[in-house]
C-alpha cells in the first residue's frame, strides 16, 4: 500500500495587520509620554509610602542639591494660552522689574534674552549675571548651570526675612506668584490656586541632603507666606 502523502501548506504570515498594531501602539504612546526634562543635577529621592503624584503642569519645582545650590523650574498650564514658555517669559519679564526695585546696579533683558529664558526648563544663575549667561550658546549654558564645571551656579538664597530687600530666590518665588495669578487654563484652574493648595510647589533633594539645607529653601517659602508645598520623593519599595 503506497504511503498517503500529505499537502503542504503555505507558511507565508501576512504580517500587514501585526505592523498597522505596532505602528498605532507607538504613536499612542509617543503621544502620551512625558518625557523627563534635563536637570542640572542628578539627586536621588528620599523614599516614602505615598502615592500623590506631583502635577506635570502648574507647578514650581525647587531643585536643591547637597552643596546648597537652587535651582527652579517652572512649567505652565496644558493648553496653549498659557504654554510654559509664554510662564518663563512673564516670569522674568516680573523678575527684572523686582530686581530693578531693590538693587542699584539694573538689569535690562532683551527680547532676544527673553526668548532664549523661555525655552529653558530649569534655571539657576545670579540675575546680573543672568543676561550674559542667555547671549551663549546651548552647550555653554549647560556647562555653567553644572555644579561639577560652576561651582558658583544656582540661585543665591539665604536666611533673609526683610521682604523690602528680598533675596534671588524670593524675588523668583515672587514673580512666579505674580506671573499665576493670570494663568487660567480652559478648565478655569488657576496657576495661584494650585500654589495656594500647596500643589503647585514640591521642593526636590537628594535623600543625603542635610535638613539644614532644605530648611533654608521652606524657610524662605513661609517668609513669604507660601506655606504649602509638596516634598517629591520616591515610591518605597517591599525591601525598604
Amino acid at each position: 500500500m503506497g504511503r498517503v502523502k500529505i499537502k503542504r501548506k503555505s507558511t507565508l504570515i501576512d504580517m500587514t495587520a501585526m505592523s498597522d498594531v505596532t505602528v498605532l501602539l507607538l504613536t499612542f504612546f509617543m503621544l502620551t509620554s512625558t518625557f523627563l526634562q534635563k536637570e542640572p543635577v542628578i539627586v536621588l529621592t528620599p523614599s516614602s509610602v505615598s502615592e500623590i503624584k506631583v502635577p506635570t503642569s502648574n507647578l514650581v519645582t525647587v531643585l536643591v542639591d547637597p552643596e546648597s545650590r537652587v535651582f527652579v523650574s517652572v512649567a505652565g498650564s496644558q493648553d496653549s494660552t498659557w504654554s510654559s514658555e509664554r510662564v518663563r517669559a512673564e516670569v522674568l519679564k516680573y523678575a527684572e522689574k523686582l530686581y530693578n526695585d531693590s538693587h542699584k546696579n539694573q538689569v535690562n533683558f532683551t527680547d532676544k534674552q527673553v526668548r532664549a529664558f523661555s525655552k529653558i526648563n530649569m534655571f539657576g544663575y545670579p540675575i546680573a549675571s543672568l543676561g550674559e549667561f542667555l547671549d551663549q550658546p546651548q552647550a555653554k549654558q549647560d556647562e555653567l548651570v553644572d555644579p561639577s564645571k560652576n561651582p558658583n551656579c544656582g540661585i543665591p538664597i539665604d536666611l533673609n526675612k526683610d521682604m523690602t530687600k528680598p533675596n534671588e530666590f524670593q524675588i523668583w518665588m515672587n514673580a512666579i506668584y505674580n506671573v499665576a495669578q493670570d494663568v487660567v487654563d480652559s478648565d478655569g484652574n488657576s496657576f495661584e490656586s494650585f500654589i495656594k493648595r500647596g500643589e503647585g510647589i514640591a521642593i526636590k533633594a537628594d535623600k543625603e541632603t542635610p535638613y539644614e539645607v532644605v530648611h533654608v529653601v521652606m524657610d524662605n517659602l513661609q517668609t513669604m507666606k507660601m506655606n504649602k508645598f509638596s516634598l517629591m520623593t520616591a515610591l518605597k519599595s517591599e525591601e525598604e
